[in-house]
């Protein structure tokens, strides 16, 4: 028998709003919980662009941990921020319903010529290197923290714009005047989704979580990180992943680009809602299309660091 459950978070506002929503939606099951902050590594350094950082789950690494000692009895985490191969002992079983997956920008102001040579801020390697692509003559500068602060740094910097993503803004409520969804901006795997972390032995709390999970986000998103998982790429690479469903259909695009932003491969293609190599046919497309080079040239940078 289950008695109280210990939700571990980050100590963000935007974390503490999703261990929130986790903590409600256990407790509509009729569980009691309890939250516990926790500082991960990422919220320490909030200078160095991540893709500098070279590891994987700079986000995840201190909740890991917790969970493994037995501190907490399960972690809530923005899935993207997620490594795909977890921690040995733990698992995902419970994935919410998606928010937005779109990436915006914040705009000093309202009527910004993109033609001009504008100053982006984002520590993004994938929204650094697709905005580079379509606007080369502008400049990017590295903008951590969180949301928050990110937002004020923008007000005081003499920036043209930062770009977010969306369900972060919407999750805090947070309504700049001066915005733009960026529909043609490939997002990360897994972006807009808050996922649920265990130890994998816990049978008992590992099906009430599956009783809560949204089925076809977790669908999607496991596809997507399937993906990323073939193209050997987390959150320091220019890589792109997002599956939908529409009907008895999945719909996937997805993208990887070069360092230099000069090239990118984007393709898409729809599967049947139940095929589940749609991950892994994706990632053959992109090496059809001339994504194997990009991918060698990732690898060896990654080798470097």
């Amino acid at each position: 028998m289950i008695a109280k459950i210990k939700i571990g978070t980050r100590k963000s506002k935007l974390a503490l709003w999703q261990a929130n929503y986790a903590k409600q939606k256990l407790e509509s099951i009729g569980l009691d919980c309890e939250i516990v902050k926790i500082k991960s590594e990422g919220d320490i350094n909030q200078i160095t662009p991540l893709y500098d950082f070279g590891v994987s789950g700079i986000f995840t690494k201190s909740l890991d941990q917790a969970l493994l000692n037995n501190t907490i009895d399960i972690a809530v985490h923005s899935l993207k921020d997620v490594p795909i191969n977890l921690a040995s002992g733990l698992s995902i079983h419970c994935v919410f319903k998606r928010a937005s997956s779109s990436d915006l920008i914040v705009l000093k102001e309202k009527y910004t010529d993109f033609k001009k040579t504008l100053t982006i801020a984002t520590s993004s390697i994938r929204r650094k290197t697709q905005w580079l692509n379509k606007y080369p003559n502008h400049k990017i500068v590295s903008l951590r923290g969180n949301v928050e602060s990110r937002i004020q740094k923008l007000e005081k910097n003499n920036w043209d714009g930062a770009i977010f993503a969306k369900a972060g803004l919407d999750r805090l409520s947070i309504l700049p005047e001066n915005k733009l969804k960026l529909n043609w901006m490939v997002p990360s795997a897994a972006q807009g989704a808050v996922a649920v972390a265990s130890r994998c032995n816990e049978n008992e709390l590992n099906k009430l979580l599956k009783s809560i999970s949204c089925s076809s986000t977790f669908h999607c998103v496991s596809q997507e990180r399937e993906f990323l998982k073939l193209m050997n790429g987390g959150c320091s690479a220019p890589i792109s992943a997002f599956a939908k469903i529409k009907g008895d259909k999945l719909i996937f695009k997805a993208s990887v680009s070069s360092l230099d932003a000069k090239s990118i491969i984007t393709v898409e293609d729809t599967f049947d809602y139940d095929d589940l190599k749609s991950g892994e046919k994706m990632f053959e497309m992109i090496l059809k299309n001339g994504g194997e080079k990009i991918l060698k040239e990732l690898k060896k940078e990654n080798e470097k660091n």
